[in-house]
């Protein structure tokens, strides 16, 4: 099996396709069951080569694996994981992506929860794979977390993550519109779908992305009003909401956030654009 020339060939196809070459060393690692640094490193590659009896069957399944890529099926729907903060959230067909755009989000509710009495009660509500909620529930140990989701789909990637990495997060299937009724808690985090019905999105996000977890409505703020309605209702007096969004949607979540809320603020992702709003229950 030569490394370096089918690296350079599978290289050469995605960039081709305007697909990031560095996918090529990522798939080749998740057959090979190393990290993608190892590939680098000739002594452990040499060593991992050595373990596979038929390597003509590994080279198959890389060049498989690769066609599926240059479709533009998601990176991590191939290699079943998606790395987010310090942890690697199982992933696949019928949830969505974990973006590191969320990161800082998560990082400002750990800063938030430390200012509290504990324990604290997180509610995420649309928890898809379950990234947010483990991210804090790993963290912030002390918290008392609850993800929310209506998607049969997404539930079960929610529950494997749940089952692997903390057992502790309660999880509970049901609609934002009347999930946990009579709960009351310290902090909401929210997702939702944001997007506008009809606007274009990247190849390997609209065709294989749940649609579900993506369009907000004809305006993209339909739905996110259905979520900070819900916020509303199970957050205590001073209560936090942070909720995700478009950059372009900051003055109308602003907006819909005024009715029930004070403090309200937005904040950039990694890149600079505003990504996530903050606001306290009045």
């Amino acid at each position: 099996m030569e490394i370096k020339s089918i690296l350079r060939v599978a290289k050469a196809q995605l960039s081709e396709s305007n697909i990031s070459e560095v996918d090529a060393e990522h798939l080749l690692a998740h057959i090979l069951g190393l990290t993608r640094m190892d590939l680098h490193n000739p002594v452990v590659l040499e060593a991992t080569l050595l373990g596979f009896s038929d390597q003509n069957i590994l080279e198959e399944q890389f060049f498989d694996l690769l066609d599926r890529r240059l479709n533009f099926e998601p990176l991590q729907y191939l290699t079943g994981t998606a790395p987010f903060r310090h942890l690697d959230i199982q992933v696949g067909p019928g949830v969505l992506v974990p973006r590191p755009e969320s990161e800082l989000l998560v990082e400002a509710v750990l800063q938030h929860i430390k200012n509290l009495p504990q324990p604290v009660s997180v509610v995420d509500l649309g928890a898809g794979s379950g990234a947010l909620s483990l991210a804090i529930a790993t963290e912030a140990p002390a918290s008392r977390v609850i993800a929310v989701e209506k998607s049969p789909e997404a539930l079960i990637w929610l529950k494997k993550n749940v089952s692997v990495i903390a057992e502790n997060v309660r999880v509970v299937e049901g609609d934002v519109v009347d999930v946990l009724p009579g709960i009351k808690c310290d902090v909401v985090i929210a997702n939702p779908p944001y997007i506008r019905q009809g606007q274009k999105l990247p190849r390997d996000v609209e065709a294989f992305e749940p649609h579900v977890a993506l369009f907000g409505g004809p305006t993209g703020l339909e739905i996110p009003q259905l979520f900070i309605n819900a916020a509303a209702r199970l957050l205590k007096s001073q209560g936090v909401l942070v909720i995700e969004h478009g950059e372009d949607q900051v003055a109308e979540i602003a907006k819909l956030l005024d009715v029930d809320f004070s403090e309200v603020a937005s904040h950039d992702d990694l890149v600079g654009r505003p990504r996530w709003s903050s606001a306290v229950r009045r």
